[in-house]
């Protein structure tokens, strides 16, 4: 993926940067831990994203704490300018580079032009809400689904009760009074997980749903797994999907970047992926789409998060949201997707052609 301005550094380098070597730090600036947004050497070692070794290692290990002290605490003030965020996958560059431009749009329409600031890649959905509330980022797109367990830390509704509107209800009313965040309109799509397989085993196997693949695999064995780093340890991700349908598996599932998931599908290393229902390699490479028919999964309805200070200070940002609502189907969505994974396109140049054919 290319930004804008300047010769990016490869993705799958920039992913491994921001996901798997910070991953660590982005769990302990969650909400739940007591560091509050400190960096916590202690926890570090004490879950394992940190080990001590032989003689002088902590000397190591106590230099590293106090570097990445010293760097959180020195973070730059806020930005004057307008600061969208996005995670580390392409969706959501797609997404935070729809918004940027669209903000970008608005003002120069209403004669005050000015950038706005990208800062994508960020490890995962806790240091996006991170930024957020501290003032990093102005605005970014979320999934409500995800908003409302890995972020507000509520309980799956009973199914049955799980419907869009009520989980965006919950996660609109939740962020305004904690956080003084808007939840804008949804973009007019739902990108929930997808629990994937090749085509060729679906149709030998005869299985459309998940409830089919528990009871029969390719190998025998059970089936071979890859998930990303969040899905394994998310409320809504492995465990409970492993107790809705009983699902076994072949061994430990297989942890790697996301960008990664559909390769090893391909290649016959996994039988399994727990990806994006979004992914352009889906549609691409004919993997099939399992159907969540115990209806595990809540509603993942793409919405911008805004700070609503951000919003006062920049009126352009409520415009912009409110021109993309409803603007964006799941199909254009995996298009786009397709379009900078697939054919390697600029997302600057994707996301425009996007705006241009629906007239914005």
């Amino acid at each position: 993926m290319r930004r804008i301005g300047g010769t990016p550094p490869s993705p799958l380098i920039l992913r491994k940067v921001f996901e798997r070597e910070t991953l660590g730090l982005d769990l302990l600036f969650a909400p739940e831990y007591p560091s509050k947004g400190r960096f916590d050497w202690r926890a570090c070692l004490g879950r394992g994203f940190v080990k001590r070794g032989g003689q002088g290692s902590g000397v190591l290990v106590v230099g590293l704490a106090l570097l990445l002290g010293g760097l959180v605490g020195c973070a730059p003030p806020r930005s004057s300018r307008v600061v969208i965020g996005a995670k580390n996958f392409t969706e959501q560059v797609v997404l935070g580079e729809l918004l940027a431009q669209e903000i970008e749009a608005v003002a120069q329409e209403a004669g005050r032009p000015e950038r706005v600031e990208r800062r994508f890649y960020l490890a995962g959905s806790y240091l996006c809400q991170q930024a957020l509330v501290n003032g990093r980022i102005d605005g970014y797109v979320e999934y409500t689904g995800t908003a409302l367990t890995a972020i507000l830390k509520q309980p799956l509704p009973p199914v049955g009760q799980r419907d869009a509107a009520s989980v965006r209800g919950t996660v609109s009313r939740l962020y305004q009074e904690r956080y003084g965040v808007t939840v804008g309109a949804p973009l007019g799509f739902e990108d929930t997980f997808a629990m994937v397989v090749r085509g060729a085993d679906a149709r030998r196997l005869g299985i459309k749903t998940i409830s089919d693949a528990v009871k029969t695999v390719p190998g025998g064995d059970g089936w071979r797994l890859g998930v990303g780093y969040e899905f394994q340890s998310r409320p809504d991700g492995l465990a409970g999907l492993e107790a809705a349908y009983g699902l076994k598996f072949a061994g430990a599932p297989r942890t790697m970047d996301l960008g990664l998931l559909y390769r090893a599908l391909g290649s016959g290393q996994v039988d399994m992926v727990a990806g994006n229902s979004t992914d352009g390699p889906i549609r691409a490479l004919g993997f099939v789409v399992l159907e969540d028919d115990r209806h595990y999964f809540p509603p993942y309805e793409a919405v911008p998060l805004v700070r609503a200070d951000s919003i006062r200070a920049h009126p352009e940002i409520q415009v912009a949201m409110d021109r993309l609502a409803g603007k964006v189907s799941a199909e254009e969505v995996r298009g786009m997707n397709d379009a900078v994974d697939g054919q390697h396109k600029d997302v600057g140049d994707v996301v425009r052609a996007f705006r241009k054919g629906k007239g914005l």
